[in-house]
């Protein structure tokens, strides 16, 4: 099924716009996880972002696709002021149902099945990421599956930052 030129610049510029939101996400989620040193939660962090990275390779592959431009990553990223692992995952759980809410009737009105299908799988990863954050913020640890009774629970903290030397 052939589009339009315009129909086919409007998909792409939602594709923009719904990437940049995404890629803010990542971020985000980057700065957070640096302040988050419980192991099982900042796991869960490393899990979100390594998810959202894939997302961005979908959307930046769709949009080149389409003869659009992928908009560069922000050289200044906002760093996470607060150092509250609670408060941290109610602004992520709260974000991803504000960025489900506001993207899921776009996303049901696109003609572009293909791409309507990608960005539906997004929404529903995202709202994955939401249920792992109020998981998170009502104190679970088994957020990425339970440990066998023989490893007991996780121990010790996770670094800010690799160690690199």
């Amino acid at each position: 099924m052939s589009s339009s030129p315009a129909r086919s610049s409007g998909t792409v510029e939602l594709l923009i716009e719904f990437y940049r939101e995404k890629l803010h996400q990542l971020l985000q989620h980057q700065a957070h996880a640096r302040h988050v040193s419980q192991y099982d939660a900042n796991n869960t962090y490393q899990y979100i972002i390594n998810r959202e990275d894939v997302q961005l390779t979908w959307l930046a592959k769709a949009i080149a696709d389409g003869g659009g431009a992928v908009p560069d990553v922000p050289t200044a990223v906002a760093e996470a002021r607060e150092d509250d692992a609670a408060t941290l995952f109610k602004a992520d759980a709260a974000g991803a149902a504000d960025f489900i809410t506001r993207w899921r009737p776009r996303v049901d009105s696109m003609e572009h099945a293909r791409h309507q299908a990608m960005l539906r799988v997004i929404l529903g990863e995202t709202r994955e990421q939401q249920r792992f954050f109020e998981q998170a913020l009502a104190g679970r640890t088994d957020l990425l599956g339970r440990r066998t009774s023989a490893a007991g629970p996780a121990q010790g903290d996770v670094l800010p930052a690799r160690w690199i030397e």
